[in-house]
């Protein structure tokens, strides 16, 4: 009897202990991240949202089988988009001047990092010419265009598309084989997901594309593989649609390889854009002409895409109203995480992953922007805004439903009830950013 029952108990621990770390796993695994980030891409070019001159069938798709938030906004320009997103925090607090992160800074990287996180960049830069920028601010690996070196070559060609110069790791590189930039980022980034499957990883894609000069990519009738780079800054606006189109497929690849390693469960995909399209492109949305508008703070320099997929946790078909900003996506990304943000590090951001999760949230009331190329006073617009109302500091006041270009700024002498209310909040907005700077 005593030997069955010494038994009986020992092949009990020995099947507890055998299903112990498996159930620990399962259930304690943190959801691996990827934040997808096209360059110069406004809400107008996605199909999803009512852009008719592209094809954007793997984002529509993201949409059809996520979440998609009709009221996203960046700020104008690349590098303040950035520096709000990696930090949480509005630029009036921590801007310093245009291509810089301030290194005194804690990004989204290092926070997951520190909880865990394998991480990894690929993409643009554009933060800070140090050689170890990207590790400094918590990237374990890093594929990147325009870190320490500029966006030429010797002989005034641009290295970011065809036979791209990238930093490897910190150490550049030269693309010589007929290669896109698009395909390398991404191959990198794939890699670095299939080396780190079984541990949580934040893979960040601060996409070069759609940025121009606008040329041809490999799917173009007129590609050529020996081509040493755009000789004009812009290129030509003719290839903007091809660029749509492989940045569409290169999220479609990355989206496929998830599927593929069977992570699709485990794995939440973000996709958005840093600012508005380039001014010399003009699209058709929801049956109009919409003109880019790239470091305007008018809707078409401001207005991005969001869509977000996570199968299983996200229902089909989530759709959105809620004010989001780039101040926004870290908190989100530390909720998704589990992680607390530090105490003595100011967050603006609101998490928006309850409303990913079909809950109300804390849906905001405003957006603030304070925009400033080269961080200085004299070309700052500082203001805030709801669905419908803008109201900038210096006192220009729009409802931005029917005049979103600010032609014509609402006289305060006629404004009517709703006016009214709309002014005294977005006043009160201001206000509690005013001294900071």
């Amino acid at each position: 009897m005593t030997y069955r029952l010494t038994h009986f108990w020992l092949r009990l621990l020995f099947l507890g202990l055998l299903a112990f770390p498996f159930s620990l796993k399962a259930q304690d695994k943190k959801p691996n991240i990827i934040l997808i980030m096209a360059d110069d891409l406004g809400v107008e070019t996605i199909g999803s949202y009512g852009g008719t001159s592209y094809s954007t069938p793997f984002i529509d798709a993201m949409a059809e089988q996520g979440a998609q938030f009709e009221n996203c906004f960046a700020q104008p320009l690349c590098t303040p988009t950035r520096v709000q997103l990696m930090t949480g925090q509005y630029n009036v607090r921590n801007y310093t001047q245009f291509g810089q992160l301030d290194r005194g800074e804690k990004t989204f990287a290092n926070l997951l990092k520190d909880a865990g996180y394998k991480t990894a960049i690929a993409g643009k830069w554009q933060l800070g010419k140090e050689a170890d920028s990207p590790q400094h601010f918590g990237f374990d690996e890093s594929c990147l265009w325009q870190q320490v070196l500029g966006a030429t070559d010797e002989n005034g060609f641009d290295t970011r598309y065809s036979n791209p110069v990238l930093e490897v790791n910190g150490v550049a590189k030269q693309f010589d084989g007929g290669q896109f930039s698009a395909d390398v980022n991404s191959d990198f980034l794939i890699d670095f997901m299939e080396r780190n499957r079984d541990q949580p990883f934040f893979l960040y894609y601060p996409m070069i594309i759609t940025h121009c000069p606008f040329v041809p990519t490999p799917d173009s009738k007129d590609w050529d593989p020996s081509s040493p780079g755009s000789p004009t800054y812009k290129g030509d606006a003719q290839y903007f649609g091809d660029m749509v189109a492989y940045m569409d497929k290169t999220v479609g690849k990355i989206l496929a390889k998830v599927d593929e390693l069977g992570l699709s469960e485990e794995t939440i995909i973000i996709f958005t854009g840093d600012n508005g399209t380039d001014v010399p492109v003009v699209s058709q949305y929801r049956g109009q002409a919409y003109v880019g508008g790239k470091s305007r703070t008018t809707d078409n320099g401001i207005h991005v895409p969001l869509v977000v997929k996570w199968d299983s946790h996200i229902s089909p078909g989530t759709q959105s109203e809620d004010l989001i900003d780039f101040s926004d996506f870290l908190p989100t990304l530390l909720d998704l995480a589990g992680v607390k943000s530090p105490k003595a590090l100011p967050v603006d951001g609101v998490s928006f992953l309850p409303q990913l999760m079909g809950k109300k949230g804390n849906p905001r009331d405003w957006v603030y922007f304070w925009y400033s190329r080269n961080g200085d006073m004299e070309s700052l617009k500082e203001f805030a805004r709801n669905k419908e109302y803008k109201l900038y500091a210096t006192g220009e006041f729009y409802n931005i439903q029917k005049d979103w270009e600010e032609k014509q700024p609402l006289a305060m002498d006629q404004l009517d009830q709703a006016d009214r209310k709309a002014h005294q909040s977005l006043e009160k907005a201001l206000k509690k950013f005013e001294g900071i700077r």
